[in-house]
């Protein structure tokens, strides 16, 4: 049997909120609701679902960012709530449209300054950065200031600073989102050649973008309203849903997918960016 490198039971996460027009009962919204998965170590996993599926509440449990309502979960065979440090030494995690550092800070200077919050070693932290900013294409820009970075140079960043500890196990949270079609493809290409560079590591990935599920995925669940409908292979996911009719539709903006999406009938809505 492969040993583990996320298992979770029953997990359940709530959170309270006030009365409101939407909720007029102020009654708990159930983000996760009774998850049990388990995710082997060395794969590449993704976890598909529309905004507000529980995509991010499940990772952020993982992370030891959110306490589980009820449940369990476990990571690098950590439990996520009694043995909160040690998780933290084994993962790392890249969030898309994060902002963290300083802007007036160099790139290699944030960079080294996130080493530093690992307990890296000054010099071969420093080695290490120029290595991963080559890899990702940023290394000219080592010297320029994050605030003057484009989008697509940020989250590159992000992915250095999320790399730099040599995680076991590295959750992405929709990385790509925001991204322009080339910088998305370098981000997902990356990806592919760390996780293929070493079989002990681990890769969960949050995505609503089937296409790239189907690309980087080992195996995809599917989760909607806080529970798992669905989670096997990409291919024997797109098989069980052969038979219905697809339409191709072009929209601009991107947000008409939301309007798509509630049209009675509407099984799934993927949107994709292309050149």
């Amino acid at each position: 049997m492969n040993e583990l490198a996320i298992e979770t039971r029953d997990l359940v996460r709530t959170y309270r909120i006030r009365k409101s027009p939407t909720n007029p009962s102020g009654a708990p919204v159930v983000a996760l609701d009774g998850v049990t998965l388990d995710i082997p170590r060395g794969e590449f996993f993704g976890l598909l679902g529309p905004n507000g599926a529980g995509k991010t509440t499940f990772i952020k449990v993982l992370v030891t960012l959110l306490l589980p309502t009820s449940g369990s979960a476990h990571v690098a065979g950590l439990d996520v709530v009694g043995q909160a440090q040690q998780v933290r030494e084994r993962i790392s995690m890249v969030s898309g449209g994060e902002h963290s550092g300083y802007g007036l800070l160099t790139v290699r200077e944030q960079l080294w300054m996130f080493s530093q919050f690992y307990g890296l070693p000054t010099r071969p932290a420093l080695a290490r950065i120029d290595e991963l900013l080559r890899i990702v294409g940023l290394y000219e820009e080592r010297s320029r200031r994050v605030s003057a970075l484009s989008t697509g140079m940020r989250q590159k960043m992000n992915m250095v600073r999320g790399l730099l500890p040599d995680p076991d196990i590295l959750f992405l949270d929709e990385p790509t989102v925001g991204l322009d079609v080339e910088a998305a493809r370098d981000v997902r290409a990356y990806i592919k050649e760390w996780i293929h560079a070493n079989s002990r590591r681990t890769i969960l990935l949050t995505t609503h973008y089937m296409h790239e599920a189907e690309e980087l995925c080992d195996r995809v669940a599917i989760i909607h309203k806080g529970r798992i409908v669905a989670c096997d292979t990409p291919a024997a996911l797109r098989r069980r849903t052969a038979g219905g009719t697809y339409f191709v539709l072009t929209t601009e903006p991107l947000d008409g997918i939301a309007w798509v999406s509630g049209v009675p009938g509407v099984q799934r809505a993927d949107a994709r960016v292309t050149d």
